[in-house]
């Protein structure tokens, strides 16, 4: 498997012809992206770059701390009256980029054009986390009550940082283009497929801990769009980049560390890589197919090659530690066992060919390196039981749109930040998130999962809540609509000049926040 990873970055540092020069201001810096974002308007951005960069512009309701609780952000406190009323006083002084204040109006707005395709013409599939809204009112300048069809305790979730941004009311569907939010950083300007721009918010009502002496604020940030691994490697030992956040390979991770004018941010991650299958797919729907690609993988291998060892195993889609997670010993487990997996197929009535070959499947991946390295990993591995998968790679928006629209067999990604609460089960597997309402890009369907999910939503009570989301995880452990692989770690490489650089758990972009240049 190490014939993999040895190309060498030596070797390709002759290409070098494409990397862009240095930044003469000292207080810009240039963070690598691996694709651009699909949509800066976080109503209707899902993928990982809307949300990161979004949330630089936005502000949310309520912002996750490191232990996955709410705290307070643009509402200062809220208070549930009764089960169906959420009430929520804002920050008062709050004003967005434009000079507008932001008030209660401007939060009734965002959540409106979510429920209702006549406010915004919006189709998002963010939608769905907020069905059940009734409606939402503004009680005072500084008030927002919202009223619910039913009890829904992910309300509070589905309005913290990364999923959701308070936007001026009257932004409509093309909002994203030309974003005006309350958040750290304004948007200056951006072009598809090379950068973002966005400029400190001077004005942001957040304060900041003071920064050392003969050190400087970031002021500005340039979001460059490099979707292959070596060029963005190239960027950072050239210093022509000074920041990319789980961008590189863990191979080139471990050679830009020698490198004098780099270092290197590590810690866990909140964020899991999956595999999901389309079970409307014929040669999809026998769980036991499934089953048995679980059985064939040999997850802790390709942790230790391609992730260096740097990633936990996961049996779930929550993170470590999380309230709502199973344990181990509660799900069904699935380790490295290639005759398991023919048994399996045997069963599900897929013998061996002459040649060996029981069926052929494909796997969609965007071009990330990593991705396709872990990609070709699971070829080798699938095909010792007879599978044949053959690996499809596009670039993040046309990849993005196919799975979205259910156009592929079995797709590979990772959870960032939405899977930090147990509403994440809903978004990927309820029956009533479908896109383009929801995640559900597998269209897994179960009447036991949906009811065990609009229970734990109506209860306040967090024990009944977690015996519900165990048994919806027991469930899913047993069905397998999609892979829990592992949780990578953050790998933050920047250039010395940058400081204070604090990877968040979610991999999110807040550190930039606090971030200092010298």
């Amino acid at each position: 498997m190490k014939s993999w990873f040895h190309f060498g970055l030596p070797i390709v540092c002759l290409v070098i012809f494409g990397c862009r020069g240095r930044v003469e201001d000292p207080s810009t810096v240039v963070m690598i992206i691996e694709s651009s974002p699909n949509n800066l308007d976080l109503r209707q951005g899902t993928d990982a770059q809307s949300e990161r960069v979004g949330g630089m512009i936005f502000d949310a309701l309520v912002k996750k701390d490191e232990h996955y609780e709410l705290q307070p952000w643009l509402a200062t406190s809220w208070e549930q009256p009764d089960a169906l009323t959420w009430v929520f006083h804002l920050r008062d002084g709050v004003r967005f980029h434009d000079g507008r204040p932001l008030e209660a109006a401007d939060v009734v707005y965002t959540i409106e054009s979510l429920i209702d395709k006549a406010v915004g013409h919006l189709v998002s599939a963010k939608s769905g986390s907020f069905a059940a809204v009734e409606r939402v009112e503004a009680r005072d300048r500084l008030t927002v009550v919202v009223h619910l069809k039913r009890p829904d305790a992910e309300l509070l979730f589905n309005v913290s940082d990364g999923l959701f941004g308070v936007v001026p009311r009257g932004s409509g569907k093309d909002f994203g283009l030309h974003p005006v939010g309350s958040g750290p950083f304004k948007f200056m300007s951006a072009v598809q497929d090379k950068e973002v721009i966005v400029e400190r918010n001077a004005d942001y009502w957040a304060g900041l801990p003071p920064v050392p002496a003969g050190a400087q604020r970031i002021e500005k940030i340039e979001f460059e769009v490099v979707p292959d691994a070596i060029t963005s490697a190239l960027e950072l030992k050239k210093g022509s980049a000074d920041l990319a956040s789980n961008v590189v390979t863990l191979d080139m991770v471990h050679t830009l560390e020698a490198a004098p004018n780099l270092k290197v941010e590590s810690g866990p991650s909140s964020a899991v890589v999956y595999v999901t299958f389309n079970v409307t797919e014929p040669l999809l729907k026998d769980k036991r197919v499934r089953q048995a690609v679980a059985c064939v993988i040999d997850r802790q291998a390709i942790v230790d090659a391609i992730w260096r060892g740097q990633a936990r195993l996961a049996n779930t889609l929550l993170p470590v530690g999380h309230w709502a997670a199973a344990t181990n010993a509660e799900l069904a487990q699935y380790p490295h066992d290639v005759a398991r997996a023919q048994r399996l197929l045997d069963a599900a009535g897929f013998p061996a060919d002459k040649d060996g070959v029981r069926l052929r499947l494909t796997m969609k991946t965007s071009t990330d390196e990593t991705t396709r390295l872990m990609a070709a990993v699971l070829q080798q591995q699938l095909r010792a039981a007879g599978i044949e998968l053959e690996i499809r790679s596009a670039e993040f928006g046309t990849f993005y749109a196919d799975v979205t629209k259910g156009a592929f067999q079995i797709y590979a990604l990772r959870w960032i930040g939405s899977n930090e609460d147990p509403d994440i089960f809903r978004y990927a597997y309820g029956s009533g998130s479908f896109p383009p309402r929801g995640g559900n890009r597998g269209r897994y369907s179960d009447t036991r999962v949906d009811a065990l999910l609009a229970d734990a939503a109506a209860s306040s009570d967090r024990a009944v809540r977690t015996k519900d989301y165990v048994e919806v995880q027991q469930i899913l452990a047993e069905e397998l609509p999609g892979i829990p692989l592992w949780y990578p770690n953050n790998e933050v490489v920047h250039t010395r000049r940058v400081e204070g650089v604090r990877p968040r758990g979610a991999g999110s972009f807040d550190f930039l926040r606090e971030a200092w240049v010298r």
